[in-house]
């Protein structure tokens, strides 16, 4: 076996880790957003937790950047898994004790958020030091395979454990995941040269490379903005699904539904996995956007299960092809030696679309889209005639909107020049 085989095995050790670690997160998210739904009954309130969930690890991503550049990439790695179970645990404290409030799960979640942080970029810099440019997309197939897991495997498994338990079943699981990550992690580290970046430069000279090397790539740039709003609208669906499907539905039909759509992006990306994507980046990026942008609008459109599976199946069909482009086009024309302080700051600027629709979200949901769309509501008597009307047809429409926004942005994007140069200096350097 080669060398870049033996590597490769390690990124394989490395990536069933944070196979199961996403399985873990997904027991977790999927339990607590019905948990705080049916507590609260408002769409906000569920936004307002995954926002904690989220934006203090997308905040303080810019720093674990410099820190993935400056120190042990994989000891970084082991850190940020398990010191995140402290949130978990205080969550799980706080509902053996009694039922646990919004604030105390908000509490619970900002600190699993924070030290996550160090994780991510990290993690990708450390894929980038395994790997060879032409592993790049078989790889990228894989990852998209774990992150599905937590939309493919977790639901259903979820589902069915709140049938027959509750949510602290689910906290304990995904607290003892973080035993198998660390262990994987450590067994890469060991045996592996840790590549670290000179540490003579002060943060603030750090942040300023990091963003030197993706600000002056204009299309790098262009992209990766896009981008921010690529994952605005994928923020609102991700936030309005449960609330929707529960306006008709029960956790244990929504688990199943999860599932099956998500299935879609586990076909896709096994395909890519094993017939990677070897041109027309900027293409399929496109087109692939477009059809999510579709697929949205569908999922929308009515109160129907079978409907909705087949909309979502299509829908997460499309996600690994327009990741795996973009993922090339911009690791690709990034030098090596900053690719941990330009993928933290590619990650807060392209994922500021989240905390932008998690925020907003559950508020446009609840106080705009919703009122207009009950019996007696300003749009009832005309979208409300096509898409129906009730409790959650106004947080369809918002879905379909969204979606309709989308479909447009992805044929701008096809059409900016300095993005369509990306593809081919990728290719110059394979």
């Amino acid at each position: 076996m080669d060398h870049s085989n033996k590597l490769f095995g390690k990124f394989l050790i490395l990536w069933s880790g944070q196979f199961i670690s996403s399985i873990g997160n997904g027991l977790t998210s999927f339990g607590l957003g019905i948990y705080v739904f049916q507590m609260t009954g408002k769409a906000s309130a569920m936004g307002l937790v995954t926002l904690l969930a989220f934006m203090p690890s997308l905040l303080l991503s810019a720093f674990a950047g410099v820190l993935a550049d400056r120190y042990d990439r994989r000891l970084l790695m082991v850190l940020g898994d398990s010191l995140s179970a402290i949130g978990l645990v205080f969550i799980l404290i706080c509902m053996l004790r009694g039922e646990a409030q919004l604030w105390q799960i908000c509490v619970g979640v900002t600190i699993s958020s924070v030290f996550s942080s160090l994780l991510d970029p990290a993690y990708k810099a450390t894929v980038t030091d395994l790997l060879t440019k032409e592993q790049y997309t078989k790889a990228s197939g894989l990852v998209q395979i774990a992150s599905t897991s937590k939309f493919l495997i977790s639901p259903i498994i979820a589902g069915y454990l709140l049938v027959i338990s509750d949510i602290k079943l689910l906290l304990i699981i995904d607290i003892c995941t973080f035993f198998v990550t660390v262990t994987t992690t450590l067994v890469v580290r060991s045996g592996l040269a840790s590549k670290t970046y000179e540490r003579a430069n002060s943060f603030i000279r750090d942040f300023k490379d990091g963003w030197s090397a993706i600000s002056g790539n204009r299309g790098v740039l262009v992209l990766i903005f896009m981008t921010s709003l690529l994952t605005f609208l994928l923020g609102i669906i991700e936030t309005l699904s449960i609330p929707m499907l529960l306006a008709f539905s029960n956790s244990s039909v929504i688990g199943t539904v999860e599932t099956i759509v998500a299935s879609g992006m586990l076909v896709t990306s096994v395909v890519i996995g094993f017939l990677p994507i070897k041109r027309d980046y900027v293409k399929i990026l496109s087109f692939s956007m477009f059809l999510v942008g579709i697929f949205m609008a569908m999922f929308g459109l009515r109160e129907n299960i079978v409907l909705i599976c087949v909309a979502g199946f299509l829908f997460f069909a499309m996600i690994p092809f327009a990741n795996v482009s973009m993922d090339y086009l911009i690791r690709t024309n990034i030098d090596n030696s900053a690719q941990g302080r330009a993928w933290a700051l590619i990650g807060v600027i392209t994922q500021f679309g989240y905390v932008a629709a998690y925020a907003l979200a559950g508020l446009m949901a609840d106080y705009l889209f919703t009122p207009l769309l009950v019996e007696g509501g300003a749009l009832a008597g005309s979208v409300g005639r096509i898409i129906g009307t009730g409790s959650g047809r106004g947080t369809g429409f918002l879905i379909i909107v969204a979606g309709i926004v989308l479909s447009v942005v992805s044929i701008v994007l096809y059409n900016l020049k300095s993005v369509r140069k990306l593809e081919h200096k990728g290719d110059l350097c394979i």
